[in-house]
């Protein structure tokens, strides 16, 4: 460990001081009491050059299972247009559970083992989790897998085990181009919501995946193109840690 005295970023988000939302016009705004957090994930896909270094980094901090995960960086190769001629380009798409305001895979679980907490994180209780795949099947980010060492359903928890402790989950700290911020959305002052504010004031626009769905995501993106906000057309490369020697 560093160290170095943190970032401004990270010392924002460690004071974590609750402020209440006055009514800004931002998407999956919170209205919780000021004492309550609500946190989301903002992931500016411009800056990501995928380097896999927060999909690794999930995995080593949430001990995944061998080509599975938690979160990913899906790459695809997109024709485009530039000079008049027809190039072909590549397009990053940061992965993970979005978090929903209204999940569908916690109704669709008959044991109660999967729940979202007050502070808007959705969870797996293990200790209750059949193996049964409903939640799977009902995630329409397939951002959820049967873990195959547990049998039991995983998926991205915002390491809620680190948050919890004060500290920022495993793929924000490691993401090397910056692209993922993640804060409260309670906090006025907080990064999260200062990267927002920014955002709107230069007009950049905040999107979801699958708006469609109805799910009201906390994950929230920025640089998001339209072509990859609902069902991609085509499959993406997906990294396999194995064919890496990871």
């Amino acid at each position: 460990m560093s160290d170095d005295k943190p970032s401004p970023t990270r010392r924002a988000f460690l004071q974590a001081i609750p402020v209440v939302t006055a009514g800004l016009a931002l998407p999956a705004t919170a209205h919780a009491a000021p004492s309550k957090h609500h946190w989301a994930m903002l992931v500016d896909v411009r800056k990501c050059i995928g380097c896999q270094a927060c999909t690794v980094a999930c995995i080593m901090e949430n001990a995944v299972p061998e080509n599975s995960f938690r979160t990913i960086v899906s790459t695809y190769v997109v024709q485009q247009e530039t000079e008049g001629r027809a190039t072909a380009g590549t397009y990053m798409l940061p992965r993970l559970c979005n978090h929903c305001e209204n999940p569908p895979c916690v109704p669709v679980c008959p044991v109660g083992a999967t729940f979202k907490r007050d502070d808007g994180i959705v969870v797996v209780n293990g200790d209750r989790c059949v193996g049964c795949a409903y939640c799977v099947q009902a995630c329409p980010y397939d951002a959820r897998f049967i873990n195959h060492e547990t049998n039991k359903a995983d998926k991205c928890t915002f390491c809620a085990h680190r948050v919890d402790a004060g500290l920022l989950p495993a793929c924000v700290e490691t993401c090397v181009g910056g692209a993922r911020i993640f804060g409260d959305l309670n906090d006025a002052d907080g990064p999260l919501r200062r990267d927002l504010d920014t955002a709107k004031k230069n007009g950049d626009a905040i999107k979801v995946l699958k708006p469609e769905a109805g799910t009201r995501p906390n994950v929230l993106y920025i640089g998001l193109d339209d072509r990859f906000q609902g069902r991609v057309e085509g499959q993406a490369a997906l990294w396999q840690p194995a064919a890496h020697g990871a």
